[in-house]
């Protein structure tokens, strides 16, 4: 008899639509087993209290993700050492060492930064005129900019990292050997960055850390080693997702643009807004439950992947009323944008500033900004974890 469990990731066009099973699933199915398409099988969870109970509760574990046999739709996520993939006590020990660098006041000092990139990013594409690729014109720069600073990083250095880390998020555009080869690489290039700025210390949050590596026991090398891969895949690819996508949702809610170029202090709302509407990855981070788990009056078995749906639980009536409607004046949602629990995104201040200055700029200096061709025209990744354009043509 044929296996009739739904395959998951769905197969769906590329885009940052609303996804149909996504909102059956949330009404009729919240808690659904599926198979992966890279082997195994795990849950689906779809409405918002059970994914924020996912992403809190401590019977659902990062950890147990490493195990050889645990299923996971990202093979990256298999990642030993890394921050992610840790729970209490030593997510706590680990996260210590970098919520340092991510507070209100040290993302602050950062902000004359920020604007000082985004206002020359604009400037360029003023510059030279329309049309432009807002991808690889803006977009992709403005992060790759602040997380070479962050980190240390030579920015000519950055194409390269972009590269590796679309291997390692790949679901299905990439081999499990190449992105294996992909993880190898990122490796060899972060030890050797490592090596120099030990040789040659400056004001970065890489040589923060092999300060704290080298005064003592607190981080191990593997520790830093991975620690520096997830603050390069979070503090780049996100935003580099994210901008394009919020972008392509305002020009859709064409009133919710014209809004905030009539009043820009509407943006730090627009912000969180736009972190629960629109769409920057096909499911939220996998855990395993270490228990027999009850969520929606389903049973989730010990030792089951869960995947938590976000974009769906976004669109749940229980978050906020008429969650259709994108509305840029709405009061801030608990929403998920950034995850929840232990594993609340550390750079989550960072982002917001990110976004919300990059918004600010745009429909102050580009108030006339829009999609250059039909929106059919796009682009858009595909095979990977993460959804959105490979570039986008606008003009003004």
């Amino acid at each position: 008899m044929a296996d009739d469990t739904p395959i998951f990731p769905f197969d769906i066009p590329p885009s940052i639509d609303v996804v149909p099973e996504f909102e059956r699933l949330r009404s009729e199915a919240p808690v659904t087993r599926v198979r992966l398409s890279t082997g195994g099988e795990a849950y689906l969870v779809a409405r918002y209290d059970d994914v924020r109970r996912v992403y809190a509760d401590p019977l659902f574990s990062r950890a147990r993700l490493v195990e050889p046999d645990q299923p996971v739709l990202l093979p990256g996520n298999k990642l030993p050492h890394v921050l992610l993939n840790t729970d209490a006590p030593e997510h706590t020990r680990l996260r210590k060492l970098v919520t340092r660098a991510f507070t209100a006041r040290a993302v602050e000092r950062m902000r004359p930064r920020v604007e000082e990139i985004t206002e020359d990013l604009i400037d360029g594409l003023l510059e030279v005129g329309p049309p432009a690729d807002a991808v690889a014109d803006f977009a992709l720069p403005l992060p790759a900019a602040l997380i070479a600073e962050l980190m240390g990083i030579p920015r000519g250095d950055v194409t390269r990292l972009q590269r590796w880390l679309e291997h390692i998020l790949s679901v299905s555009a990439h081999t499990p050997e190449e992105t294996q080869t992909a993880v190898g690489e990122l490796t060899g290039y972060l030890v050797q960055l490592i090596a120099t700025k030990r040789d040659h210390p400056g004001e970065d949050l890489t040589s923060a850390l092999i300060q704290v590596r080298d005064a003592g026991d607190q981080l191990s090398e593997p520790e830093l080693i991975f620690m520096l891969h997830l603050l390069l895949a979070g503090g780049y690819e996100t935003t580099a997702t994210l901008l394009p996508n919020a972008l392509i949702t305002l020009f859709r809610n064409r009133d919710q643009w014209d809004r905030l170029c009539d009043d820009p202090t509407l943006v730090p709302l627009a912000v969180e807004e736009l972190l629960r509407y629109v769409p920057i990855t096909r499911s939220g981070l996998e855990r395993v439950a270490t228990e027999d788990v009850e969520l929606s009056g389903v049973t989730v078995p010990a030792g089951t992947t869960v995947l938590p749906l976000v974009n769906a639980a976004h669109f749940d009536p229980a978050l906020v009323p008429d969650p259709q409607r994108l509305d840029v004046t709405r009061p801030p949602s608990p929403h998920l944008g950034f995850g929840h629990g232990i594993h609340h995104c550390v750079g989550a201040s960072l982002g917001r500033l990110e976004l919300a200055t990059a918004l600010t700029a745009l429909v102050t200096r580009m108030p006339e900004l829009h999609l250059a061709g039909p929106e059919a025209d796009v682009a858009w990744k595909q095979g990977l974890i993460t959804r959105g354009p490979l570039e986008l043509s606008v003009a003004w």
